[in-house]
């Protein structure tokens, strides 16, 4: 006879392999198709908010790996919230000026200067458009679920409108101005650009060191005397109007075969060596303070003065002690020649050319060829004491990544002056996670300067600014709400298309265009200034509260858009716009190597999800230490899908055992009918869904998956599952023993599908399709504790010394099994010794403990047996012969060879 037929075996059209890349895409239509956004709002209706506004990111090109990382563990944020009874409403954000647009429509052919700039916003708005839908597909191929059929747009009127409402705040506050300083400036993108737009990168630079002769010493030094200058710009060289010394600091005369140089005196010997004075000699040494109005020749300019100030920045680093001073080409120099009253001499144009007042020699010459140029010329008359290169960090434009120069233009500026401190205390007032940035915040704005909010280009929002005929910018809430109110019917580009006299309310006047004309600002606002006032466009428009509960986006936006909603949040509302900052690093490979095109090293997400599904991609992200920078590649994906495969089997034998899911939830016997085994495991699922609801809290994804993983492997897979399948597998279909199991299986399946539900959202619906947990989806559903009767810390109690015999027992099968005298554990026959404590716990909760330590036989043995670490083991040989059916060795003769359990089954 075929044993095995009489067997129940494990049956479900649960898949063993995933097929992800097939079915994800139907559960994804059935989302959008069923509205699940919409029903999860309706069924939290009445329950409390959590709200994560969602940082817009750039619509420019296919979603990458950094993309995908911040969106599926945005939505594991979610759909955990809103499995643990909240509300969790989410509307997702798209950024959409600025110059990587304008430069893609450009390269398809089209010329702003020829077809006119209105014109060209249109074709910017629609470009913008196709990469918001492009991106879109991106991130629902995902699984991330939203109002994607109402994401907000920074071009969309609406946004426009308010954002021209919080720059009219902000400007009748006093916290908008126009002046002139030195900014970020880009000649690549013939813009200034804010702090957030600028990276760091290494450079080789000259480094110069150069004389400056005096001219009127002030009765303190002979005009024979030269002080001596270094810089890293001598580019710069021509717009020096100054030389900064520190007032405390000691400075040496020193008489050299080069001439009488002025130098800090502890730098002396350093630098007569770097100038190759053989011969040097201190005649005198002053305080800085001393050397304060003394005037120098400019050594390219001699009809120009170079002054000498005072300054508490200069220090001996880097240098001579005497810092190089031109107001127009550092913020430094433009503070200190304020102070002195010099003028704000800027010779280098928007291209960063050299403009014509800097000579024939070197009229238009770009500043990186102009730093030959002007060295040269400086040798050549005499006043160049030494050239050398250093490599060092210096600023470039993140977008065309080439380099930037500090250059004072007029331009619009944000006061962080005036709220410094308002903006530090609320940083104060947020919990960061990780928790460094909080420090990393407060030395941002600590440090940071007024916010160039200005940009020279044709794709943004204008800056709503309309001056009189006399050029008075006019500060006047009724501009403001009439062009608020025309963005908001017409779009941003009615600013481009209408004069300035059809921008102001009908008949309006004012003391500064008494004749009625005016004239209206051609900048556009920084696109950051866009973003950061999301938290008005998006949330407060559609009715959230201010603050949201959470920002999360990558760690380069603490200079970003976190920064940018701080300033622009406080300023209108008094109070920074989020409670809570999350943050993520970047990208790598697995060699360590940030993921660039450039670099030739990204994995575009969608062909990880055609290959291995989005579930992988989801369960990586949620593995990794996120919060660090983490690594991706084809080994990394190889070990996450066999993870995946060890849940998902895990999961298919449980179900599996429900009978071909003929066991249902009516089925389950009331948990205080279950032995003490059983209810252990219900009582570890308890624990589980504790652990897993405060990680889930705590943003701990990562401990999420190791939780789960080790309960389904370890306690389920290799324990429970192990010893019971003698249970499921032998024992009659409605035996109560059997039937104790089964209630046990059901209730893990809906405890553990509904925790790896935010993590593995395509696989978990698919479960509650066979399962029907919920009727429509398994996203509609709650985080589920089980009510359990009885005292769960007391057992788990004596479960614990439980495992310690069975640990001792299990290492026992194992020296056998290498000695030779077993094969498979059913071959054994097990003997313990145990202090009478644990013989009465063993006995209380072990009905069987062959079966539950998967051998064929057992005893207690009042003899000292081989000691282990907790009991005393004898392991043996199995008396008799191995049952045909059920494979325990048994003494029993029935003539079928069966054991008596397998004889009464079958015959019964």
């Amino acid at each position: 006879m075929d044993y095995k037929q009489t067997l129940h075996m494990p049956k479900t059209g649960f898949e063993m392999r995933g097929k992800l890349p097939t079915k994800e895409p139907g559960f994804q239509k059935r989302w959008q198709d069923q509205k699940l956004y919409e029903k999860m709002l309706e069924r939290r209706k009445d329950a409390k908010s959590f709200v994560l506004h969602d940082g817009p990111p750039y619509a420019n090109g296919d979603i990458h790996l950094g993309h995908a990382l911040n969106k599926i563990l945005k939505d594991v944020i979610n759909k955990s919230h809103f499995m643990m009874g909240e509300k969790v409403p989410y509307i997702p954000g798209w950024d959409t000026h600025g110059l990587p647009i304008e430069t893609a429509v450009t390269k398809l052919g089209y010329d702003r200067k020829k077809i006119g700039i209105a014109e060209f916003r249109k074709i910017c708005y629609d470009f913008a458009m196709e990469q918001v839908e492009k991106q879109k597909k991106g991130f629902l191929s995902l699984g991330s679920i939203g109002d994607y059929d109402h994401p907000y747009i920074t071009l969309q009127k609406d946004f426009e409108k308010h954002q021209i409402q919080i720059f009219a705040d902000m400007a009748m506050k006093g916290l908008i101005y126009k002046g002139l300083k030195p900014v970020y400036w880009s000649p690549s993108s013939e813009s200034a650009l804010a702090e957030a737009e600028v990276e760091y990168k290494d450079i080789k630079s000259p480094t110069i060191y150069v004389k400056f002769q005096v001219k009127d010493g002030k009765g303190v030094l002979d005009q024979d005397t030269y002080f001596v200058i270094w810089t890293t710009t001598p580019w710069t060289i021509p717009g020096n109007l100054g030389i900064c010394v520190h007032p405390d600091m000691t400075y040496a005369l020193v008489d050299t075969e080069k001439g009488k140089l002025v130098m800090l005196e502890e730098l002396v010997d350093s630098l007569c060596e770097k100038f190759e004075c053989k011969n040097y000699q201190i005649v005198k040494t002053f305080k800085g303070s001393e050397f304060e109005f003394i005037t120098c020749t400019h050594p390219l300019y001699p009809e120009r003065e170079s002054l000498l100030m005072l300054a508490d920045y200069v220090t001996a680093d880097a240098g001579t002690g005497c810092v190089h001073t031109a107001p127009a080409f550092g913020e430094d120099d433009f503070n200190t020649g304020m102070r002195y009253h010099l003028p704000v001499y800027c010779n280098v144009d928007e291209q960063g050319r050299m403009m014509e007042d800097c000579g024939e020699w070197l009229a238009g010459q770009y500043v990186e060829d102009a730093n030959k140029t002007v060295t040269m010329k400086l040798d050549e008359l005499g006043y160049l004491l030494n050239l050398t290169f250093i490599t060092h960090s210096y600023p470039h434009d993140w977008r065309t990544k080439k380099p930037i120069i500090f250059r004072a233009t007029t331009q619009w500026f944000a006061s962080i002056d005036k709220i410094r401190n308002q903006l530090l205390d609320q940083i104060h007032s947020i919990h960061w996670v990780p928790a460094w940035g909080e420090g990393r915040m407060h030395n941002m704005i600590a440090d940071r300067g007024d916010w160039c909010i200005s940009r020279q280009r044709a794709w943004g929002v204008p800056i709503p600014i309309i001056y009189g005929e006399d050029g008075t910018p006019l500060m006047d809430n009724a501009i403001f709400d009439h062009v608020a109110e025309l963005v908001g019917q017409y779009g941003s580009n009615v600013w481009f298309e209408r004069e300035a006299k059809d921008l102001v309310p009908e008949g309006y006047t004012n003391e500064h265009s008494p004749n009625g004309i005016f004239k209206k600002e051609t900048d556009t606002m920084d696109v950051w200034f866009d973003s950061g006032s999301s938290h008005t466009g998006c949330m407060v428009e559609r009715g959230y509260d201010y603050p949201v509960d959470l920002y999360f986006e990558g760690s380069d936006q603490y200079r970003g858009w976190f920064n940018s909603s701080l300033i622009v949040g406080t300023a209108v509302y008094g109070k920074a716009p989020y409670k809570e900052v999350l943050s993520h690093g970047f990208v790598m490979d697995e060699k360590g190597v940030k993921m660039s095109k450039s670099q030739w090293n990204a994995v575009a997400p969608s062909e990880i999800t055609k290959k291995y599904g989005a579930d992988i991609l989801r369960l990586w992200a949620s593995s990794v230490d996120y919060q660090a920078d983490c690594s991706m590649g084809q080994n990394i994906l190889k070990q996450v899908s066999e993870n995946y495969r060890k849940v998902r089997n895990t999961f298919r034998f449980l179900m599996a055992n429900l009978d071909d899911h003929t066991f249902s939830k009516d089925d389950c016997l009331p948990f205080d009918q279950l032995e003490s085994l059983n209810q252990y495991i219900l009582v570890r699922l308890n624990d589980v869904v504790q652990s897993c609801e405060k990680a889930y809290k705590e943003y701990r994804f990562a401990d999420v998956v190791q939780t789960l993983s080790n309960l389904m492997t370890n306690e389920l897979s290799s324990y429970y599952l192990d010893y019971t399948k003698d249970i499921l597998y032998i024992e009659k279909l409605e035996d109560p023993q059997r039937r104790q199991v089964q209630t046990v299986l059901y209730h893990a399946i809906d405890v553990l599908t509904r925790l790896w539900a935010p993590i593995l959202c395509h696989t978990c619906e698919e479960i509650n399709d066979f399962m029907k947990f919920d009727s429509e989806s398994i996203h509609l559903t709650t985080f589920k504790s089980l009510d359990l009767p009885f005292d769960s810390q007391a057992l788990k109690d004596k479960m614990d010394i439980l495992f310690k015999v069975r640990k001792d027992v299990l290492k026992a099968l194992e020296e056998s099994r290498a000695n030779g005298d077993i094969g498979k554990s059913l071959e054994a026959k097990v003997s313990v010794h145990v202090d009478a404590n644990t013989r009465g716990i063993m006995n209380e909760i072990l009905k069987k403990p062959e079966q539950w330590l998967i051998v064929s036989q057992f005893d207690y043995s009042d003899e000292e047996l081989n000691s282990y670490e907790f009991c005393g083991v004898k392991v043996e040989h199995a008396q008799g012969h191995a049952c045909p059916r059920c494979w325990n060795y048994t003494t029993s003769e029935n003539e079928d060879g069966l054991c008596d359990r397998c004889h009464q089954i079958l015959n019964s």
